[in-house]
Formats: C-alpha cells, structure tokens, sequence
C-alpha cells in the first residue's frame, strides 16, 4: 500500500517552490539592473573621454591632427593598458590613435555621419573583451575652418566582467542562503503550527490502541470542535458498548423470576400449563424489551402514553408470591389508580419487579409499595414509588455502594448485585430520582423513586 503523503511535505514544497522561483527571478532582475546600470555609466565616461579628446585635439606645424593629453600618465599614453582612443575622417583615414594602441588592431566599426553614436562590445586580437564609443562630430580646426571626423574611444571589459562575475556570486550566495533559512523557518514554524495536529494523531491512536478512553482537551480553537467531536463519539460508542454489556446481565437477572415461578409450578404438579405458557409469554417480553433497550438510548418521553402503573404492581405482586413461597410473605400495596409512568412500559416494569423483589429477598416477611402522583413536583419527578421491608435495612455507608453493579451488601448472600443497578440505571436514564434510608413504616430498607408521571383515567388504567 502506498504511504500517504505528507500534509507538512506539501505544505513546505507548495510554499518553498514559489519561494525559490521568485528568488531566482529576483537575482536575475538584480543581475540585469546592475548590468544595465554599469553598461549605462561605462558609456557616460567614455562619451565625456571623447569631449576630452576633442578640447585637446589640434594641428600641428606639419597640418595634421594632434591631442595633446591634458595627463602625461593617461592611460591613453601606456601601450597595452586597456583604455585606447582613435580619431578618423569620414572617408575612414585615421588622423590620430592613442599609443595603448601601438601594435594593437581594433576594429572599430564603420564611420559615422555628423551627430550619430555607437555603443558595442568588441574583441581584440589577443581575445580581451572591448567596449567601444564612437560618435561622429564636426571639428572646428581653425576660424571658418571645419571637418567631420569620428572620435572612438575603447575601454577593456575585463575588470568589469570580473566584478560583474564576483557580484553575481555574492547576490546568489545571499539569496541561496537566505532560501535556506527561509526554508529552515518556515520548516520550524510548520513543525511548531502542526504540532496540535500531530498530538491529535498520537492521542486517536493511543485510542485505537485502548490507553486513553478519551482525547484530550487544551487543543487550538480550529481543533478544539474536531476534538469536542470525536470525544461525543467516542462516548456514545463506549455507552452503546457499555448498554450492551449491561444488557446481557439484565436480561440474565430479569430471567431469573419467571424462569423461578415456572420451576415452582412444575413442583407443585397438576395442571400447570397455563401458567408456564404466561411465564413464557413474560420471558418474551422481557427478551424483546432488553433487545429493544439494548439498540436505543432509552428514556424517550416525548409523545409517550401514561403506562398505568397499578396493573404492573398487582402482576408483580402475584409473581413474587410464588416465587418467594417458601417464605410467609405479606406484600402490601397502596397504589393510586390514577397513577401512571411516562415511558416505557418494559423499564417501569423492570423497575419495579427489581425493586419489590429485592425487598422480597431481604424483608422477614413484610413488603410495603407505595405509588402517587404529586402533581406540584415537576412532570418529571411527580411519580413517586416508595418500596419498604422489615429487613436489616442497608446501612448508610452501603447505600451509594450498592448502586453499583455487581455490589452487595452482604457479600455472603446470593445473588448478582444487578438488581439495584438496574434500578439506578433506569432512573439516571429519565434523569428521575433515587434514595435509600430507613423505614419508618416497617423499619427495614425504604427505597423512594421519583419518575415522569401523568395522570390517567382510572377506568383507562386497568383497575
């Protein structure tokens, strides 16, 4: 598989490439506005040499052209020194060269008309590099006296190729350099900017690793919705984990009660078929109920039904008899008809049948279930279930622990410490309310539970 390319490398390469480019034309610009400037004043001086030559020009005794050289160590007066000079008529004769011309040929182009000039580089015979300034003028000799000669003066190019060559390798020194470092910082400041990014990477995969639950927090303000993000999915996926976890031990504790009153009508002998057959029926349920619970978030009340709350108590009431026979078991009940459960019916049943049945373990042979609707508490507290026994009673310090799942009180006895966790479960699922303390009635354990409640129509409710 083919690795990925890397967000930082075409980062660098898509800012360093039109980095490089616009240096490169910027030397190249620089490089020709220097050449241009040092061509523009090799021309101006040798364009005021040629003045100069004119002022010193004049004839000698024999009638021809002589230029005496205001300085005797003029470089004109050196044979060879680089720097030449020739004057010639417009028939090409030459009237006067300088003696740095002695043995020396330069071809300096054609003769020029009165006014015009020429600027070009030429090569002498040895192979040096000439510049070469011609311009044709009129000279006035004597009074009323005149000819159209052309002055040329030459200037080898040497020297300035060398410092033309020299600066060309400084200015790409400095900006090669300069690239360089650029390159270097941004390089730095990319490492540094993506930095979050990389840490980001690092934390997902010590996620898909399973070291961290979570990612974490402290990211830019253009990550921090990235990460707020994948923590929500994070977190829905360990709960939708963590519901069907919980599920399999429900459903296994949910089991236990009918599955507990069918093998009790099958000890009892005789007609027992009608009775097994609603206890399978309720295994359904249940079965459907957990699966359901299990695929969903649970605690929908929008646009819910009141589930009328009495039947379920009186249904629970009677299978809890038969499955608590062998104790002398009195369930009491005071159920206001009117009362009734917004939500789902499976979890208001499961609910209660964990409630009464964990007081029907514990009790000595007493169970009390209250059931009201308070209309002055908010909807979604104003069912009130109060289940009381004449049990031991759970401790203070038990009774946040055995909220837990898989907690007991009494560790000897048996069980799977899911009852009450379910129950606190489905109260933290419709954001109700759950507290332990002492009965004052039976002077066991009370549980209190507050749900979403609504009023029903007696007659509705089934009673």
């Amino acid at each position: 598989m083919a690795r990925a390319p890397s967000f930082s490398r075409q980062l660098v390469v898509s800012i360093g490439v039109p980095l490089v480019l616009s240096f490169g034309l910027t030397v190249w610009a620089l490089d020709r506005i220097f050449q241009d400037s040092a061509w523009t004043a090799l021309r101006e001086r040798l364009d005021e040499e040629i003045i100069a030559l004119v002022t010193a020009a004049e004839l000698n005794e024999e009638g021809r052209m002589d230029v005496r050289l205001a300085d005797p160590e003029s470089r004109l007066s050196s044979p060879g020194s680089g720097h030449y000079a020739l004057v010639r008529n417009q028939r090409g004769r030459e009237l006067w060269r300088s003696p740095s011309l002695e043995g020396r040929q330069l071809d300096i182009g054609p003769t020029l008309a009165t006014g015009k000039t020429s600027f070009f580089q030429e090569r002498m015979a040895g192979g040096s590099p000439i510049a070469v300034y011609s311009r044709g003028l009129q000279w006035d000799y004597a009074p009323g006296n005149s000819a159209n000669l052309v002055f040329s003066v030459g200037q080898d190019l040497s020297s300035q190729q060398a410092r033309m060559q020299q600066f060309r390798r400084q200015l790409v020194a400095w900006f090669s350099g300069l690239t360089i470092l650029l390159l270097g910082v941004l390089g730095w400041l990319l490492r540094r900017a993506l930095r979050p990014i990389h840490r980001l990477e690092a934390e997902i995969a010590q996620v898909e690793a399973g070291r961290r639950g979570q990612l974490g927090g402290g990211f830019p303000r253009e990550l921090r919705g990235v990460a707020r993000s994948l923590n929500a999915l994070l977190r829905s996926e360990q709960q939708r984990i963590a519901r069907y976890r919980d599920t399999l031990g429900n459903l296994a504790h949910s089991l236990k009660t009918p599955l507990a009153v069918m093998r009790s009508a099958l000890a009892s002998g005789g007609d027992v078929s009608a009775g097994i057959n609603t206890e399978i029926d309720r295994v359904a349920q249940i079965v459907d109920h957990q699966l359901t619970r299990a695929a969903t978030s649970g605690g929908t009340t929008l646009g819910q039904a009141a589930v009328a709350v009495l039947p379920i108590v009186t249904d629970l009431r009677n299978t809890l008899r038969k499955v608590h026979a062998r104790k002398d078991l009195a369930i009491e009940t005071s159920i206001d008809a009117t009362a009734g459960f917004v939500g789902d019916r499976g979890d208001i049943t499961e609910l209660l049948g964990n409630l009464m049945d964990n007081a029907c373990k514990w009790c000595k042979g007493r169970v009390h279930v209250t059931v009201r609707l308070d209309e002055r508490l908010p909807p979604e507290q104003s069912l009130q279930i109060r289940v009381e026994d004449d049990g031991p009673g759970i401790a203070p310090a038990d009774r946040s622990r055995v909220l837990a799942r898989g907690v007991r009180a009494d560790e000897r006895a048996p069980g799977h410490g899911l009852g009450l966790a379910m129950v606190a479960d489905a109260v933290e699922v419709y954001r109700g309310d759950l507290a332990i303390s002492d009965s004052a009635l039976l002077g066991g354990a009370c549980l209190d539970v507050a749900l979403p409640g609504r009023a029903r129509v007696p007659a509705d409710a089934g009673v």
